[in-house]
């Protein structure tokens, strides 16, 4: 979830965690399963690049910078996006804001870009809840000579946004499929809660989730969507878990998606049953990992995407798109595209070392 800021971490790999179920819900598991796990994340590429960005904007006048961040639910989730972005703000000297619909509504997200794009920003970087519905504002923006970056949720290139900054969703989604391998041990039948199935970054991790699977016992038996509504994804799990007694496993996507999945299970009395694999660090998703709830969850670096976000707005536009980019490509993926934050996992193995982490940079 975070990075550090100009300086290498602590990677934490090679972190484990025993499942011996107690989790507190009642129920035990017969079968003790060890999942490595791993929060190096591109922590020292990431921290090259914001040099060589800082370095770049040295002596250039940025006092006319007036930075966005608009992302697409107010979850906790977002919470060391915001920090980064308001660090990386910091120390570039240039005023900005952070935005985010309270209910992850696209109408309320498009709204908030109308009305920044009223108070005279000079760069945006946003999560996209509909990338269809994005399109036009962005084109705008572009029009406008307005850089606009993507961060989370990756746009088609036709879109316009300058560049993906993110996590590589597909490697997330394998990622969580080869701890839900572990966690099985290769057979059962699991269900995927997601906030949306057609939005690119949860499509990509499902395929990603999926493809990890094959070859292996393991069936999805359902996606199940919840309109990124916490509770309904509560329901959802819990009418899978009392409908299907085949079901022995829960891939939650979006951030609530986890400890929706962990309530349900505890409720069920099936915990350590039932096993859990989870993205992102809410607070109650590192709880259910600590009590063996949850088996593992898969990180993303919100911090990150708001700390080299700032630097990359201001380069984008005092340095152009083009110079800019010839500073990222050093640090691209294979694709071309993306600049990745990292993937991580976290255990019950290497969970201390996260919150260490998570501490260092002020997050509580």
């Amino acid at each position: 979830m975070v990075a550090t800021v100009g300086a290498c971490s602590k990677s934490g790999a090679g972190g484990s965690s025993s499942d011996t179920g107690k989790s507190g819900g009642g129920a035990t598991t017969s079968t003790a399963v060890t999942i490595k796990g791993d929060i190096a994340f591109n922590d020292d590429n990431l921290a090259k690049l914001d040099t060589a960005l800082k370095a770049a904007l040295a002596g250039k006048d940025l006092s006319k910078l007036n930075e966005a961040m608009v992302v697409n639910v107010a979850v906790d989730y977002w919470n060391a996006g915001k920090a980064g972005f308001n660090k990386g703000l910091k120390d570039l000297g240039v005023k900005g804001t952070y935005q985010a619909p309270a209910n992850g509504r696209l109408d309320q997200q498009l709204s908030i870009i109308q009305t920044l794009r009223g108070q005279g920003i000079t760069g945006l970087s946003v999560s996209a809840i509909d990338p269809t519905a994005i399109k036009a504002p962005i084109a705008s923006a572009n029009k406008a000579h307005i850089p606009v970056l993507a961060i989370d949720s990756p746009l088609p290139k036709e879109d316009g946004a300058a560049l993906y900054l993110g996590t590589p969703n597909y490697t997330a989604g394998q990622k969580a499929g080869e701890a839900m391998k572990q966690a099985l041990g290769g057979k059962g039948q699991v269900v995927v809660l997601v906030g949306s199935l057609t939005t690119s970054n949860a499509v990509e991790r499902i395929q990603g989730f999926e493809d990890a699977l094959k070859g292996t016992d393991i069936k999805v038996a359902q996606k199940l969507s919840d309109g990124m509504d916490a509770a309904k994804a509560l329901t959802n799990a819990q009418t899978a878990i009392q409908t299907n007694p085949n079901i022995n496993g829960l891939y939650g996507v979006y951030s609530y998606d986890g400890p929706s999945a962990g309530q349900a299970v505890q409720a069920a009395g099936k915990s350590g049953k039932v096993k859990i694999i989870s993205d992102d660090s809410d607070p109650q998703t590192l709880k259910f990992v600590q009590s063996g709830v949850i088996q593992a969850t898969v990180l993303q670096q919100p911090y990150q995407q708001g700390y080299t976000g700032a630097y990359l707005l201001a380069a984008f536009k005092v340095l152009g798109v083009d110079a800019t980019l010839k500073l990222v490509k050093p640090y691209l993926e294979s694709d071309g595209a993306t600049l990745s934050s990292g993937v991580g996992l976290v255990t019950g193995g290497n969970l201390a070392d996260y919150q260490a982490k998570l501490k260092d940079l002020g997050i509580s």
